[in-house]
């Protein structure tokens, strides 16, 4: 049955007698069927366009296309954020009929050359380039490498009014004849033009063009982009098809990830939204959260939630040491130990002379010695020392008193209760957050490195699948000794299952350390939500963007970006549940709501 026939009321003869009306006939009336739910409520058409209910549609064809068709020329009107309709007939030729018209045609174009020749005339570059067309393709058709197809190329487009169609079809058509390739709308043609962009398979426009298998290959529909998976977590819909974009990071070359995005475009909030999901998959997560966003969340899920601050019951010590696993060696855990630690104190100490460095690395060592820690020890039964066991071992060592000095801040002075306790903070739980919203400013960078030194240190001790987020991870690169540390662990994580994730605002920041870029190209997955004009020019030479993904980002709304999973990459933006977004929200005025809502209850 054609489209329309349904929707015309059936004409009684006046001579025909009229049978009476059977009970089956009348249930049978009163059955909806298919074509009764899927057909508009009204139809109208005229000579441009068709209005399906409440709902306009405008159907073009393909008339004409360039010498040279490039790879993909199609893939932007395909992936368009548009809602049309694309039908490509595909009606094979006999090669041995076109062989004759080519010889025909070949001979009219070569007697024209001849008699511009006779007549004295100036070459005609067209009719020289079209002869050699025609020989090529001749000569490929004879050898069986080419065939001839008549080929139409119907578009539909769709819209709530004329004004929103006629801004479709002249973004569309000035995208294509920007390619040199132009259409025309199917002018009293609208009711075949939409029945052939029907699923149906017919051809009731009948609009097509000879083209060969090459070009033909051009217009392969197939091209739109999705990381759609059999295994992983949703990180959020395809903006371009609708498709659901679904990764697992564990499934990739390494398992670390960036985000980059401008403040209060959704990057926190895609983060917490990735973490819940990922405890769903037997994976632990661990936080370090410098602006107390993952609280809520930890008490949500039944996690740890540790306070890393000056007045802070937390502590951790850095002079702990990890028991070795079977497959290494405890005099590579102590050597270790020793280089973070040596790192950590010329942070501490705002930076350190050569022979500093090396007085240090001596001091920690003899430090180590007075507790009995040698190579030989047993790191699980040994008791650690102190920041103040350091000073005392320093202090008396000759050349070392700029360094006590410096030092003293740390054990006696206004620091004194951040750094020289011993550790009482642990990682038994699924999800744990380290907080550094309440420490100094100063100090964050010292936390920061002392929290991700304790973290590496438990992960090399029991091999879980683990996923380490950092947040505002440019407090880190600002220290080439941070910046260092968190490179190694991105490059080593694989090796003991981590996925580390980097989520920063200040891009310039994070590029300007010589790790911030290593940092990214050893990241399998980067996400780019909403960027700023100041930072936008960076980001599309970091990342190799195209103009449109630049204006995508700047013109992008809240969770809405550029998702990169290996060698893909597309268009996402990140979907919460109801209630997925009651835990993780990070809007002030639902936060309030939701406070006040607590307390009531």
């Amino acid at each position: 049955m054609a489209l329309l026939d349904f929707l015309k009321p059936k004409k009684l003869s006046q001579t025909t007698p009229v049978a009476p009306i059977m009970p089956e006939q009348i249930y049978k009336q009163g059955v909806l069927e298919l074509q009764d739910v899927i057909a508009p409520s009204a139809l109208k058409i005229t000579p441009r366009e068709i209005n399906l209910g409440d709902k306009i549609a405008r159907t073009f064809f393909v008339m004409s296309y360039p010498r040279v068709l490039t790879d993909s020329w199609f893939a932007p009107i395909i992936n368009l954020d548009r809602v049309l309709d694309i039908s490509v007939f595909i009606h094979p030729i006999d090669s041995a009929e076109i062989l004759k018209k080519f010889q025909k045609k070949v001979a009219e174009v070569q007697s024209q050359i001849m008699a511009r020749e006779e007549k004295g005339m100036v070459r005609d570059p067209m009719l020289d380039t079209a002869y050699r067309d025609l020989e090529d393709l001749r000569d490929q058709l004879q050898q069986a490498q080419e065939r001839i197809f008549d080929v139409g190329v119907y578009i539909t487009l769709y819209g709530a009014s004329t004004e929103e169609l006629d801004k479709t079809e002249s973004e569309i058509k000035s995208m294509l004849e920007s390619r040199l390739v132009y259409v025309k709308p199917a002018l009293f043609q609208q009711e075949q033009g939409f029945k052939s962009v029907l699923p149906l398979g017919k051809d009731e426009l009948n609009v097509n063009s000879k083209l060969n298998s090459s070009p033909l290959s051009s217009i392969f529909p197939f091209v739109s982009f999705d990381l759609t998976s059999d295994r992983g977590i949703l990180y959020g819909v395809n903006r371009h098809n609708a498709s659901l974009v679904l990764f697992d990071r564990f499934s990739l070359e390494n398992y670390n990830s960036v985000i980059f995005a401008k403040s209060g475009s959704g990057k926190s909030y895609a983060t917490k939204l990735e973490i819940l999901r990922t405890l769903m998959f037997d994976a632990e997560v661990i936080v370090i959260d410098p602006e107390r966003e993952y609280e809520f969340l930890s008490q949500a899920v039944g996690g740890r939630y540790f306070n890393i601050s000056l007045n802070s019951e937390h502590h951790i010590n850095p002079f702990d040491l990890a028991p070795p696993r079977e497959d290494e060696n405890p005099a590579d855990i102590l050597r270790s130990n020793i280089v973070a630690l040596v790192g950590m104190f010329r942070i501490m100490l705002g930076g350190l002379t050569p022979e500093e460095d090396a007085l240090i690395d001596k001091a920690i060592t003899e430090t180590y010695a007075l507790k009995d820690i040698t190579v030989d020890s047993d790191f699980s039964q040994v008791e650690p020392p102190l920041l103040s066991d350091f000073e005392l071992v320093l202090s008396g060592m000759q050349g070392s008193e700029s360094l006590v000095q410096r030092l003293s801040k740390y054990t006696k002075g206004t620091w004194a209760g951040f750094i020289n306790r011993a550790t009482n903070v642990d990682l038994n739980k699924k999800f744990v957050v380290f907080s550094v919203r309440d420490m100094e400013d100063d100090l964050k960078p010292v936390a920061m490195y002392l929290i991700t030194h304790y973290i590496w240190n438990a992960v090399r001790k029991n091999l879980k699948k683990r996923l380490l987020v950092i947040d505002e991870a440019w407090w880190m690169m600002k220290s080439e000794d941070t910046a260092s540390f968190l490179y190694s662990m991105a490059k080593r994580g694989r090796k003991y299952y981590l996925g580390l994730a980097t989520i920063t605002q200040d891009v310039d920041d994070f590029l300007k350390s010589p790790y911030g870029l290593p940092m990214i190209t050893n990241s399998s997955i980067q996400l780019l939500l909403k960027q700023s004009p100041t930072t936008i020019d960076t980001l599309q030479k970091t990342f190799n963007l195209s103009d449109e993904e630049k204006y995508l980002l700047l013109e992008s709304d809240v969770g809405e970006g550029i998702f990169f999973a290996g060698m893909k990459h597309v268009a996402i933006k990140v979907i919460a549940s109801y209630t997925e977004d009651q835990i993780i929200t990070s809007d002030p005025s639902q936060v309030l709501a939701l406070r006040k809502q607590r307390q009531q209850t």
